[in-house]
């Protein structure tokens, strides 16, 4: 029987705000020192239940087929699951050489994929849901910014395949809210306008909302948002 300190070392998970829990692991790639390797990147680790099941094919196949997409964005991708590395080994060459998705075949899965067998990574990272399973990680998705600090988390459970083009415009947006210092709204892509930090002080706030103020147009005092061009994003978040 389990004890109430090992179900809290299975599913605790670390929040948005929090240094990334440090790790070495043997990948598909060889030894990774996380996230010291990665240092000054953004980085998606995310986890899958099994190989050698459907929905992680997929999901595995998008990614690669996406990774050079990332990858302009100053992002890697790590990937995760607690079966062994031969086990990796052969479901990746498996997925190149047999399995076609969407029009996507012969795909090579370049990005890392850590083996976790003692599930000491998983655990560290909340990847364990004992509600969901305890002996498989759930579909997480952490977004790790160039300083080691956890900007995002999405949870899927083990039936859902994930969203990937969500996944990418999470983390445009978030680079956008960093090098512009503003938000985005909702269902927010490139070209759309952000929105403005609520207003500090009776003077700001009557100062947006007057007549003549460029770029900016404000609803109501905590409200204004203004436009921020695409190719201004995109050649800014994206490496050239």
């Amino acid at each position: 029987m389990e004890t109430i300190l090992e179900q809290e070392q299975v599913s605790a998970m670390p929040r948005i705000g929090d240094s990334a829990p440090p790790f070495e692991a043997v990948t598909t790639q060889g030894t990774v020192n996380f996230p010291e390797d990665y240092s000054g990147k953004w980085v998606i680790l995310f986890s899958h239940p099994a190989d050698f099941t459907p929905v992680c094919t997929s999901e595995f196949i998008t990614f690669a087929h996406l990774e050079e997409k990332f990858n302009k964005a100053n992002c890697e991708l790590i990937g995760l699951s607690i079966d062994g590395l031969y086990s990796h080994i052969a479901w990746l060459r498996t997925i190149k050489e047999k399995i076609k998705f969407k029009g996507m075949e012969n795909v090579e899965v370049k990005f890392p994929l850590i083996e976790d067998i003692s599930m000491s990574v998983a655990k560290k990272y909340g990847m364990i849901q004992p509600g969901e399973s305890k002996t498989q990680a759930v579909r997480a998705v952490f977004f790790i910014d160039p300083k080691g600090i956890i900007r995002a988390i999405i949870y899927y459970p083990l039936s859902l395949g994930r969203n990937f083009k969500e996944i990418y415009r999470a983390l445009i947006a978030m680079q956008t809210t960093d090098a512009f210092n503003v938000a985005t709204p909702a269902d927010w892509h490139p070209g759309d306008d952000v929105i403005l930090s609520p207003a500090g002080s009776c003077g700001v706030a009557e100062e947006r909302m007057g007549k003549d103020n460029g770029d900016i147009e404000c609803e109501d005092w905590f409200f204004c948002t203004k436009k921020l061009d695409k190719d201004e994003v995109l050649s800014t978040v994206l490496k050239k």
